[in-house]
């Protein structure tokens, strides 16, 4: 039987197709880790009830649900950093008690998190070392500590420069420092919370080889994703998570995608796929020349020229670090620009004519917002949504100076609340009220309230950055209409993401980011990811791809 519910025994670990563990990878007897009716409560919520876990160790066990089934809490109990109202945590058959994650670190646990927990201002080196550090006499032991780091990245290919600040490195290479800091610290079970989100097909294939190594060499890994065909590929077991309690695990090598898809959600996987073009003639955001450098003068992007139009989705497909995320500054006005010019339709005049397009170049974030410009960053935590605030104030969030939030020179509070009750009812954000804290929403949640909070101010154009980045496919679905529809109404969009079947799917017109140029337009409909893929790495050219 392909999937089971209940919650017995997991699968036997199997041999995954493609690159997924196999051969050495498959797990001796007994279990790793093995969680026995874990249930754990928060004022007015039960997020875990009378779960069940069995990972055997030497596999790879994905565990899937929907955002806000369970999953995260679930890990960070395991981890340590939550403690279990009831039940049981055993690792190798010994049951243990975690007052907190170096509890858990001690035992051979690491957590790889969505959302990355780097200092910016530190190095690599300093990040992963950063309470384990290598000591000689009093002093911190540079060469010792640089030489595991060099081992740790050549031998898992991680491709990390020790010397390296980490604000300086894309989401992707951020996620490998953050691996490397794991394993530098000798995890014997890792737990990966959507590894693969801001990863490319190629990556996809290589961590995945990472996997089977470590897997081969004794070590577990838990495996927490929504991309359901990546974990049929690389997991050896699966349990399913659904609001809060086990309802089955699965075998991938009999169970199908759309199997997993019901025992999450019941209902089929959605699809990206349109077709019908609403492109209408004029420009609503019409970028000439635009180069950006650093302070030592390396170009960050250069001589960028880019039309989007109104009912247009314009996507960049791009490896992690390749200018994306530049563009998207340089068109928020967040960076000064070297050269060039960014130019915004103004919407209409006063008499119901066309504004026309306005050179926005010299303009503030703020002016550029007020203008129009929607803005759906790429990492909600750092550019996109205050954790510790409510919800309410999350909403008028880079909107205070407009409707509802504005009240001459005040805030509304009255109006912004109910506004924010009316996003959470039309957008499907589940919380208990607008005064909820954000840090309390699941990923996708916190994603629904910006990608409303964004729609709410009917911009002339979205920059959309990895809009459904760590969400689950409920509210992926939920997220891909809503652009549809936006499109259809007339809305430009930039869309900027890694999932490129996302990117083909969505878009009318697909660009190609290549160290900070647009090096080819591909048709989304004829394209495929690894055709895309190729032009992304440069192992394909531009001849002929438009």
């Amino acid at each position: 039987m392909a999937a089971t519910a209940g919650t017995g025994d997991g699968p036997r670990p199997a041999a995954a197709a493609g690159g997924g563990p196999s051969g050495g990878g498959q797990a001796a007897e007994g279990y790793a880790v093995e969680l026995r009716g874990i249930t754990k409560r928060f004022p007015g919520v039960v997020a875990n009830r009378d779960i069940e876990l069995r990972v055997r160790r030497g596999e790879v066990h994905a565990i899937v649900g929907e955002n806000g089934a369970g999953k995260s809490t679930l890990m960070k109990t395991l981890y340590g950093m939550h403690r279990p109202d009831e039940g049981q945590i055993l690792l190798d058959g010994r049951e243990v008690h975690f007052k907190s994650p170096a509890d858990a670190i001690a035992a051979g646990i690491g957590m790889v998190h969505q959302h990355f927990m780097l200092a910016d201002n530190f190095t690599v080196l300093e990040n992963i070392v950063l309470g384990s550090e290598p000591t000689k006499g009093v002093r911190l032991d540079r060469a010792e500590a640089r030489r595991r780091i060099r081992e740790i990245s050549d031998r898992y290919s991680l491709g990390l420069d020790p010397d390296e600040l980490v604000e300086n490195l894309g989401v992707g290479a951020r996620q490998r420092v953050e691996i490397a800091k794991v394993l530098y610290r000798g995890a014997t079970t890792l737990i990966l919370d959507e590894p693969t989100a801001v990863l490319v097909p190629h990556e996809v294939d290589e961590l995945f080889g990472n996997l089977a190594e470590l897997t081969r060499e004794g070590l577990t890994v838990i495996f927490i994703s929504h991309k359901l065909d990546e974990v049929r590929r690389v997991a050896n077991g699966i349990t399913v998570i659904r609001r809060g309690t086990t309802v089955g695990t699965a075998d991938p090598r009999t169970t199908t995608v759309r199997q997993l898809a019901e025992m999450m959600v019941g209902s089929e996987l959605p699809s990206p796929e349109t077709r019908t073009s609403t492109v209408r003639d004029e420009p609503v955001l019409v970028l000439r020349n635009l180069t950006l450098r650093t302070v030592e003068g390396r170009a960050l992007i250069e001589d960028v020229d880019l039309t989007v139009r109104a009912g247009e989705v314009v996507g960049i497909a791009g490896v992690e670090g390749n200018g994306q995320a530049e563009l998207v500054d340089a068109i928020m006005g967040l960076r000064p620009l070297a050269a060039g010019e960014v130019h915004l339709d103004g919407g209409t005049t006063g008499d119901g004519g066309a504004a026309g397009l306005e050179d926005i170049t010299g303009w503030t974030t703020r002016a550029r917002r007020e203008a129009g410009l929607g803005f759906i960053p790429e990492d909600r935590h750092r550019q996109g949504i205050l954790l510790d605030a409510p919800l309410w104030e999350n909403r008028i969030l880079g909107h205070q100076t407009l409707p509802p939030a504005a009240k001459g020179a005040f805030i509304d509070r009255k109006a912004a609340r109910a506004d924010t009750e009316r996003i959470m009812q039309q957008y499907d954000v589940r919380a208990p009220g607008p005064d909820t804290l954000a840090v309390a929403l699941s990923g996708g949640n916190q994603q629904k309230l910006i990608v409303g909070r964004e729609m709410s101010s009917n911009p002339r154009l979205l920059i959309a950055a990895h809009p459904t980045r760590g969400v689950d496919i409920g509210a992926q679905s939920a997220i891909w209409e809503l652009l549809k529809d936006a499109r259809a109404e007339g809305m430009g969009i930039l869309l900027i993401s890694a999932d490129l079947d996302e990117l083909i799917g969505l878009s009318d017109t697909l660009q190609v980011m290549l160290r900070g140029r647009l090096v080819a337009t591909v048709d989304p409909a004829k394209v495929t990811p690894e055709e895309l893929g190729g032009y992304m790495t440069g192992a394909r050219t531009a001849a002929g791809a438009a």
